[in-house]
């Protein structure tokens, strides 16, 4: 079996992507204010500038940039699951392997990572987050959706506020 390596980069900048164990959930929007603590929390500790979000009910796409000489992602997200699953009341199936390691049973394991090569490739996740909801039906434009950075880059004039509800779009967006 080959052993799965992250491609760590001190102080890059890394798109990420988090899902729930259980994908039928709604655990990370009816308790986004835990959600936002746990982040807020682990920031203090732990800095990284978060460039861009959002949160759907059973998932998240983010892209953080570490600090210089940091590269330890893995901790934080470590951190904020753990943060998050303190303060969630315990209703989910925990598997034996799970009860094993101390673990609870809201957060898949691993989480997908992509270090960020350039303007462009960082651009490209961007307009991915920030169409997400629309991509899943959630809702017809990224303005409707609360939960994104969507709204702080349209405060910034970096993108208009009717951008992201053009059918079509998401095969422009074109992550492969």
């Amino acid at each position: 079996m080959t052993e799965y390596r992250r491609h760590r980069f001190q102080g890059g900048t890394y798109f990420f992507t988090v899902n729930l164990a259980d994908r039928s959930q709604t655990l990370l929007t009816d308790h986004i204010e835990i959600l936002r603590e746990s982040f807020r929390t682990v920031k203090q500790k732990h800095p990284f500038t978060m460039e861009a979000i959002v949160i759907l009910p059973e998932h998240l796409h983010t892209i953080w940039t570490l600090p210089e000489g940091d590269d330890d992602f893995s901790l934080r997200w470590r951190q904020i699951k753990s943060e998050f699953s303190r303060h969630i009341e315990i209703a989910e199936k925990i598997s034996n392997s799970r009860i094993r390691k101390s673990e609870r049973g809201i957060w898949q394991r691993r989480f997908w990572e992509h270090r960020i090569k350039d303007e462009n490739d960082f651009a490209r996740h961007v307009d991915y987050i920030h169409f997400n909801p629309v991509k899943h039906g959630h809702v017809t434009t990224a303005a409707d959706w609360p939960y994104s950075s969507f709204h702080q880059y349209v405060k910034r004039g970096i993108i208009p506020a009717n951008w992201g509800g053009v059918a079509g779009l998401e095969n422009d967006l074109n992550l492969g």
